[in-house]
């Protein structure tokens, strides 16, 4: 006889905290002309970047997440025996076991935590956001870490221009908790897989290791105008389907906060979406590059850093990249 299966109860979650940290290395755009054929005004004119961060060999992925965590828990009031889960999204991850998520938890001191990985390059925060997001509503786990963490110097050829003046290092975090109220929309997410080359590596590890030229490495490589055109087109029409799941009016929106890949790019989309002129737009891109994973907790905590964005303000988050795939949805800022 077959028996019914007892649900969680349903509840809603919220962004609790946000946290943030950003190497020390700072490269300005004349440092990277230093190493590369271009110019300082070329860079900035494609992509509006006027400096980056990159991380130096201490700084690694575990550490910036650590210490991005930290400031995420200490601005929620939550302290690490009080996560259920780590969600550790990253791209430029050069150790797939064990999973960098456990050893960031263990790290923190987070005893009582799993730890999962998520691999979704650019939008991984977002997805990750989502699962939190999933597991607090669920009742599975009462506070859950979402950290994106990368260090792009890693897997960018430093000689690539097209490229290494744009991708950088840096880490962020968010604490997401129970809420009476709902904090966190419904996500909205999709891969548009015919166009996986425009955003991928140039070779596989097990390629490299049969042929260890180190001519032959692999390196990111990326079809910028196909990636642009592809968010123009298929992200834009995405972002605003997570304010009408919402219901939020693109109007009424506080602030908009989309993956930091170019600054040409988040103005553009902005204008699509029709925002009302009282929004904060995060442009965090001009001081700190394409960041992946890290890119929109970053620019998130920067925002509210300065007071552009405050407490309960609601905030469109939207991350895209390789896959080519996309996530987002609202929330309301802590």
């Amino acid at each position: 006889m077959s028996q019914q299966i007892r649900a969680a109860a349903g509840g809603h979650s919220r962004i609790l905290g946000i946290g943030g940290y950003r190497p020390r290395t700072v490269v300005s755009n004349d440092e990277m002309c230093a190493r590369v054929d271009s110019s300082p005004q070329w860079i900035e004119s494609r992509s509006g970047i006027r400096e980056r961060r990159f991380a130096q060999p201490d700084e690694t992925l575990a550490v910036m997440a650590v210490a991005a965590a930290g400031k995420a828990l200490a601005h929620a009031g939550a302290v690490p025996d009080q996560v259920d889960l780590v969600l550790v999204a990253s791209m430029s991850n050069l150790v797939q076991t064990p999973p960098l998520s456990v050893r960031v938890a263990e790290a923190l001191g987070a005893r009582n935590a799993a730890g999962v990985d998520v691999s979704a390059a650019c939008a991984g925060f977002c997805h990750a956001l989502a699962i939190a997001s999933d597991a607090v509503s669920a009742g599975s786990a009462r506070h859950v870490l979402v950290i994106g963490t990368e260090r792009m110097t890693d897997i960018v050829d430093p000689l690539d221009r097209s490229v290494s003046v744009l991708f950088a290092d840096g880490a962020g975090a968010a604490v997401v908790g129970p809420s009476p109220t709902p904090g966190i929309g419904p996500v909205v997410r999709g891969a548009a897989g015919r166009y996986e080359q425009a955003l991928s590596m140039s070779a596989s590890w097990d390629a490299f290791a049969a042929d260890p030229d180190p001519r032959r490495r692999p390196w990111m490589r990326m079809d910028g105008r196909r990636v642009f055109r592809w968010a123009m087109e298929e992200v834009a029409p995405q972002a605003r389907l997570a304010l009408t799941a919402a219901g939020v009016e693109p109007a009424g929106l506080d602030v908009f906060v989309p993956h930091q890949a170019n600054l040409r790019m988040i103005e553009l989309m902005a204008e699509r979406l029709g925002l009302g002129a009282g929004t904060a737009i995060a442009r965090d891109v001009v001081r700190s590059g394409n960041t992946s994973a890290a890119s929109v907790p970053l620019a998130l905590e920067a925002l509210l850093t300065a007071g552009t964005a405050s407490t309960g303000d609601t905030a469109l988050l939207m991350g895209f990249g390789a896959g080519l795939n996309f996530a987002g949805q609202v929330v309301a800022l802590p």
